[in-house]
C-alpha cells in the first residue's frame, strides 16, 4: 500500500513539473493592417471655358476681342521643307512666334492665318485638318479712367511662364478706334436679319454709356423709339426703349455708317436712308442744332457729326493682351508628329 501511494505521488509530481515547464501561450494582438494610400483625384483637364480669362470688370464698349486661326502645317512645312531646318530647330523658332495686331485684325487674313466658324475647319491654303490648327486670341482695352484699374489688375494676374500672354500698347485716335469698332460691328451683323438694328443700337449705347447694364435693358426689347418727352438719357416702357432726341440721332448715325456698305444708302430705325435723306431728317428733328452743326453741305455735315460722335483726333492709348496658350499647346503636338 505504501508503495502504491508513493508511485501515485511520484506521477503527480512529474505532471506538475511538466506543466511548469510548458511556456504560457499569450494571445497575440492582430497587427494593424497598413492603411492603403488614398487614390489621388485626377485633376480635370482644362476646358475651353476654364481657360478663359476674366474680363467681366471691363465695360463691354471698351473691350474688343479678335480671334484668328493659324495653320501649323503651313508653318512647319515652310521651316522644314523650304528653309531646310531640322524639326527641333523649327519648333524652337515657331514657338516664339507672336503675330502682330494687324495680322490678327485685318479684314482679309494672309497665309498661314485664316478665319472659320466651322466646327471642323480645313486650312484654305493647304487643306490641313483641324488638328493642325491653333487659335490666337487678342483682347484690346481702350485706355480710360474706367478701365485703368481693372486693366492693371488683369495684367498682374496673368501667368508669366513661357510667355503664354504677351502685353503691348500703342497710341491711336478716337476717330480711328471708332471706325475700327464700326468695321468689326459691320462684319458681325447681317442687316437682312430681324433684330440687327437693335443689336447695332445696343452696341453703340454700350460705348456711349458704358456704366449701364445694356444686356439687362435690351432683354426682351422689341423696339427703340425717339422720345418726345425726354431731354436727355433714356427710359424703358414695357418692350419699348425711348431715347432722348440727341441720343436717338447718334444711334441713327451709327446705323447709317455701319450699314451703308451693305447696300445703297444705310439701314436705320427710320428705314433705308441716303445721306441726303439722313441729313434732312436730322435737321428737321433739331438734332443738328442740338449738336452745334451749322454746315449746309451734306458731306461737311457728316464729317462734323463724325468728329463730334467719335472724339476726333484726340489721342487714346490702346492696351493689347495676346493669348498664346492654345498656340503653344498645339505646337508641341505638331512637333511630336515631325520628330
Amino acid at each position: 500500500m505504501a508503495t502504491a501511494s508513493k508511485k501515485r505521488a511520484t506521477k503527480v509530481g512529474k505532471k506538475r513539473e511538466t506543466a511548469a515547464k510548458k511556456p504560457k501561450v499569450v494571445a497575440k494582438k492582430p497587427k494593424a493592417q497598413a492603411k492603403k494610400p488614398k487614390a489621388q483625384a485626377k485633376k480635370p483637364e482644362a476646358t475651353a471655358k476654364s481657360r478663359e480669362i476674366d474680363l467681366s470688370e471691363f465695360p463691354t464698349g471698351a473691350l474688343t476681342t479678335h480671334t484668328r486661326l493659324v495653320c501649323l502645317a503651313c508653318i512647319f512645312d515652310l521651316f522644314t521643307e523650304q528653309l531646310g531646318l531640322a524639326p527641333r530647330t523649327a519648333y524652337s523658332e515657331i514657338k516664339r512666334h507672336a503675330p502682330s495686331v494687324e495680322e490678327l485684325t485685318s479684314g482679309a487674313p494672309a497665309r498661314p492665318y485664316f478665319d472659320s466658324e466651322e466646327k471642323h475647319p480645313r486650312c484654305p491654303h493647304c487643306d490641313a485638318a483641324r488638328r493642325w490648327h491653333a487659335r490666337f486670341t487678342l483682347h484690346r482695352v481702350e485706355g480710360s479712367k474706367l478701365t485703368d484699374a481693372p486693366r492693371r489688375a488683369l495684367f498682374k494676374s496673368l501667368p508669366k511662364a513661357d510667355e503664354q500672354f504677351q502685353i503691348s500698347d500703342e497710341k491711336s485716335t478716337h476717330r480711328a478706334v471708332f471706325f475700327q469698332w464700326l468695321d468689326a460691328l459691320g462684319r458681325r451683323l447681317d442687316f437682312a436679319e430681324e433684330g440687327s438694328l437693335l443689336e447695332a443700337t445696343r452696341a453703340y449705347l454700350e460705348r456711349a454709356e458704358p456704366r449701364t447694364d445694356w444686356a439687362e435693358v435690351f432683354a426682351g426689347l422689341r423696339s427703340v423709339r425717339r422720345s418726345q418727352r425726354l431731354a436727355e438719357g433714356w427710359e424703358r416702357d414695357g418692350a419699348r426703349l425711348f431715347l432722348a432726341p440727341a441720343l436717338y440721332g447718334d444711334a441713327l448715325l451709327v446705323q447709317y455708317l455701319v450699314s451703308r456698305a451693305h447696300a445703297h444708302g444705310g439701314v436705320t430705325l427710320e428705314g433705308r436712308l441716303t445721306l441726303h435723306e439722313l441729313v434732312r431728317r436730322l435737321r428737321q428733328t433739331g438734332y443738328l442744332e442740338a449738336r452745334g452743326v451749322a454746315e449746309r453741305d451734306q458731306f461737311d455735315v457728316l464729317e462734323t457729326l463724325i468728329d463730334k460722335l467719335t472724339g476726333g483726333d484726340e489721342t487714346v492709348k490702346l492696351h493689347y493682351v495676346l493669348d498664346r496658350r492654345d498656340f503653344l499647346d498645339r505646337v508641341k503636338t505638331v512637333y511630336a508628329h515631325y520628330s
